[in-house]
């Protein structure tokens, strides 16, 4: 865990301004900057930063958030990689726990991407003096601009080529760097020998690992890095980091098996592929990949493997889906993979098929009824015990009780009868609570939120007896910025960012940014107060008149009345 009192003061150190012109060009417009939006396709700007509240708001698509969540979704990095990336350009170190395995491992002061990202220029040079390796390139129609943009390189046949580069062939830390192996006798060879190199870049553009492929006939056909203190094969995706602007730019990521499959496609103009890393889709891959765009197109082979590996993805993405997400499945023809496919038919005729990707759901119905006999009872009634753990699963309220009408279509049944039958309750409205006594009006209770947004440090002088009958998420900030050790607009959001609060008050935000420094927050406040106030004694008023007459009031109460009534006294001074 990364303490919230560092985020405060991370926040505070960072101007939001420079992280986001670093990456996306600013124009200067008033008090806030403006770009075109980096996280949807538009003509004019309505990407705006706030140098002042430290926040971005896009005005067309609602993309909202501070200098770490933009990190996080422009280089589709998690928080705590976002944290450690922004530190690094603020200078500070990150407290928190290293984890065991990585202690164990990693020796202080050694930096193994350093030994990986020596190792690849020296792949690199060495595929430059290969006239097999290039021709093998050549042959797979790559030139050697692609080449040069995904870094490949090859590895020598030599058993210890790398000693070349590195001296001290007998330093354990490239065994734990997954360069060099160590046989049972002590000696020691190089992992990778007479492959064309594929080099993993992680979204900080370190070398992480690396793909090997046999230039020829030979087994392993590819070989991978193996499981490092920098290398999780199942975290990590080929190519992202080269695909990210063109994600973007199509909305879309298309998700194949192989190094070379996104290296050619890239060739032929579709920059938007990613690969999996010799493993099968996992969870941690889908959540990357749905920071980076809303569409995802798995592309797996028309034979039994790739239909197995594509049910296993599927899997893997159900409790992460929304009904604002759309994952489909593309089989290719047998025999073709997406780089033979390229090649052979080309760029527009690969995106066509691209259209015919089935959407998540049909391929489940599919899958699931090509496994039973739908003809029989006995096989719709199979088919829907399959469904039910694969339903309940689902994370997207939407699309789970559409495909349950489907699924009660194919079975011959109510929709209601196979909720019955996997004991799923009905969504139920529940009923509205009758608001409390002292609720304050909405439009007020707005104008307070957005006062505590622009400035926080109001908490600090809120008495909020005064005010009686906030909201959970106005009472939520005024706690919050009550006990922040930097009280900021972006702590504020950045707190509740991940919390039911997080939506709303990015709406809120957005409605201050046009405020400038020459607003007077303190006299609004005070004016916000003062209604407050009157509103909380009218509503106690109304309280103790509607006691009066079904109850009666004991002579406490009947003061008290008396005096509210006069307006003698607060609900605050009650007491």
């Amino acid at each position: 865990m990364i303490p919230e009192s560092f985020i405060q003061e991370l926040l505070n150190r960072l101007d939001i301004v420079d992280v986001v012109d670093h990456l996306v060009p600013l124009k200067k417009a008033g008090a806030n900057y403006q770009a075109c939006c980096p996280f949807h396709n538009e003509k004019s700007p309505s990407f705006t930063v706030s140098p002042t509240k430290q926040f971005y708001h896009c005005f067309g698509c609602g993309a909202h958030g501070t200098a770490i969540s933009f990190v996080m979704e422009y280089q589709g990095l998690g928080f705590v990689e976002a944290i450690e990336e922004l530190a690094k350009t603020a200078g500070v170190s990150v407290p928190h726990e290293v984890s065991e395995r990585r202690r164990s491992n990693e020796a202080p002061g050694v930096d193994l991407s350093e030994l990986m990202q020596q190792s690849m220029n020296f792949y690199r040079s060495q595929l430059k003096q290969s006239e097999l390796a290039i021709e093998y390139l050549k042959k797979r129609g790559l030139s050697g601009e692609i080449a040069a943009r995904f870094g490949i390189g090859y590895a020598p046949a030599s058993w210890q080529s790398l000693s070349a580069v590195f001296p001290d062939y007998q330093d354990k830390h490239l065994v734990q760097a997954g360069l060099v192996i160590e046989g049972d006798e002590g000696k020691r060879y190089d992992r990778f020998r007479d492959r064309i190199m594929f080099p993993i870049i992680n979204q900080r553009m370190a070398v992480i690992g690396f793909g090997g492929r046999v230039l020829g006939a030979g087994e392993p056909k590819y070989l991978n890095s193996p499981e490092t203190p920098l290398f999780e094969k199942g975290k990590e995706l080929y190519g992202l980091p080269q695909a990210r602007q063109a994600i973007r730019e199509k909305d879309c990521v298309l998700v194949v098996e192989g190094y070379m499959d996104v290296v050619a496609l890239a060739q032929h103009g579709v920059a938007y592929a990613v690969a999996t890393l010799g493993t099968a889709t996992t969870p941690e891959h889908v959540k990357k990949l749905l920071r980076q765009t809303s569409n995802v197109v798995f592309s797996f082979d028309g034979d039994a493997a790739g239909r197995k590996a594509a049910w296993r993805a599927l899997e893997n993405s159900l409790p992460l889906l929304a009904d604002d997400k759309s994952l489909k499945f593309l089989f290719l023809p047998q025999g073709e993979d997406p780089d033979s496919y390229i090649r052979a038919q080309g760029k527009e005729a690969f995106e066509n098929l691209l259209e015919e990707a089935l959407p998540l759901s049909q391929f489940l119905v599919r899958e699931l009824a090509s496994r039973v006999d739908m003809q029989t009872q006995e096989g719709r009634a199979h088919l829907l015990q399959m469904a039910k753990p694969l339903l309940q699963q689902i994370g997207a309220p939407t699309l789970s009780l559409m495909l349950r009408k489907r699924l009660a279509e194919l079975a011959g049944i109510e929709k209601g009868e196979l909720e019955e039958l996997y004991e799923l309750r009905k969504v139920v409205k529940k009923p509205v609570a009758a608001p409390r006594a002292s609720r304050q009006p909405a439009s007020l209770e707005r104008k307070l939120l957005r006062l505590l947004l622009y400035r926080p440090d109001l908490a600090r002088n809120f008495d909020e007896e005064t005010a009686g009958g906030l909201s959970e998420m106005t009472q939520a900030v005024i706690d919050f910025s009550r006990d922040a050790t930097i009280a900021s607009s972006a702590a504020v959001l950045e707190h509740f960012r991940e919390s039911p609060l997080g939506k709303p008050l990015q709406e809120i935000a957005g409605e201050i940014l046009q405020w400038g420094d020459d607003f007077d927050a303190d006299g609004e406040f005070a004016d916000t107060l003062v209604k407050l106030r009157e509103n909380a004694r009218k509503s106690r008023i109304d309280v103790l008149l509607a006691k009066s007459r079904e109850q009666g009031l004991d002579a406490g109460e009947k003061n008290l009345l008396q005096l509210l009534l006069r307006g003698n006294v607060t609900v605050a001074s009650e007491s």
